[in-house]
This record gives structure tokens, sequence and C-alpha cells, in this order.
């Protein structure tokens, strides 16, 4: 199974994925966590160059072409060959964020991105979306105090994230049968417990605690 998270800036996705990577690995599942970009050697590279705020000179189409760069190199290195093993893969990011952020957030067509998106990932779809959904300045002030990595996206206006938070909304009213919301913006124990509720629903597993 092909789960992704999936969220605006500071929305906690990548200190929740190991807790909830361990508590699938205590249900007795096989997991890989991962992130985007990045996730092989190639596609780490292809992130420092991505969020290198010395590289503020980067156009949006040049942006998009790198994510999809690093996106199929991880589809085809990694990805494909774990489905195949029953392994259940928490990817932090994939393909819909290209299209929040490049799409809704930059302006560039859907429609244009889809084909490229298809491109790149070989049609490859999640079977579940999770997203962490808070209002963007909450996001970013917890990426500002936290003290840990700030981006060249990181560094967009506001009004960027707030048309990418609106994106994100748009893609889970599209597709409710896969994308399911979760408040980011509430204590770290309950949010895991509500992405464990979620998984435990999907997975048809009886206790989500």
């Amino acid at each position: 199974m092909f789960i992704t998270l999936e969220g605006p800036e500071g929305s906690g996705k990548s200190s929740q994925l190991p807790e909830l990577a361990l508590w699938l690995r205590q249900q007795g599942f096989q997991v890989h966590t991962t992130r985007e970009p990045g996730g092989t050697e190639i596609s780490d590279q292809i992130r420092a160059i991505l969020g290198d705020l010395a590289n503020t000179a980067m156009k949006p189409r040049t942006e998009i072409l790198l994510f999809l760069a690093a996106r199929a190199q991880l589809v085809e290195e990694v990805m494909r060959p774990l489905l195949l093993t029953n392994t259940i893969i928490l990817c932090d990011r994939y393909a819909d964020s290209t299209l929040a952020y490049q799409g809704y957030g930059h302006g560039v067509p859907l429609d244009t991105l889809r084909q490229l998106l298809d491109f790149a990932t070989g049609g490859l779809q999640p079977d579940l979306t999770i997203l962490f959904d808070l209002d963007v300045e909450i996001g970013l002030n917890r990426r500002k105090n936290s003290g840990g990595e700030w981006n060249r996206l990181d560094a967009y206006a506001l009004a960027f994230h707030q048309r990418v938070r609106k994106g994100y909304l748009a893609l889970a009213a599209e597709e409710p049968q896969r994308w399911k919301i979760v408040n980011a913006d509430q204590p770290f124990n309950k949010v895991q417990l509500d992405l464990r509720q979620v998984l435990a629903k999907t997975l048809s597993l009886s206790n989500p605690v």
C-alpha cells in the first residue's frame, strides 16, 4: 500500500511520520518511510538545489522539472520494487505537492502538471493521502521557531502559502475516496491518534491506540 502525507509548511508531517511508522510495524506490517524530494542519492542532491536559499532566481518551470526529476528517480529506484513486496510505503509529500505548490501556488495550469506528473511517476498514484490541515501562519511560525531547515519555498510570500492550502483543500474535495483530512492544529498526541484512526479504518484494524 502506498500512503502519502501532504500539507502546508509546518503542518507536522515529518514529525508524525516516524511515530506512525513505528505503530504500523507494531501491528505487524513491513513499512518503508521516505520523503519528497529525496529518498535516493540522486533525489537528495536535487533536494539540496531546490531548497537552497541562494537559488532565489529559480523560475517556477525549473522548479517543477527538478521536483519531477527527483520524483521519477524515487519511483523507479525505490517505490515500484517495494510495492511488489507487500510493503507499506509512507511518503512525506508526493505528486499532490506539485499540484498544490506549483499549480495553485504559482498558477501553472493543473492539466499541464498532471500530464507531467503522469510521465514522471509512470502513473503511480497513492492508495491513501492524508492532508495535515492548519492555518498557514501557524505553520510558518512553527517552522521559524523549530530551529530546523528554513528553505527557499518556506520563504515565499504568505499569499503563496495561502493559495497552497486552498489548493490542498480543493484537491481533497475532488477525491474524497482517496483523501482524509486531519486537523494539524492540535497537540502532537491527538494528531497521532487521529492518524492511527484513519489507518486503522483503511487497514481494517480493530485498535488504533
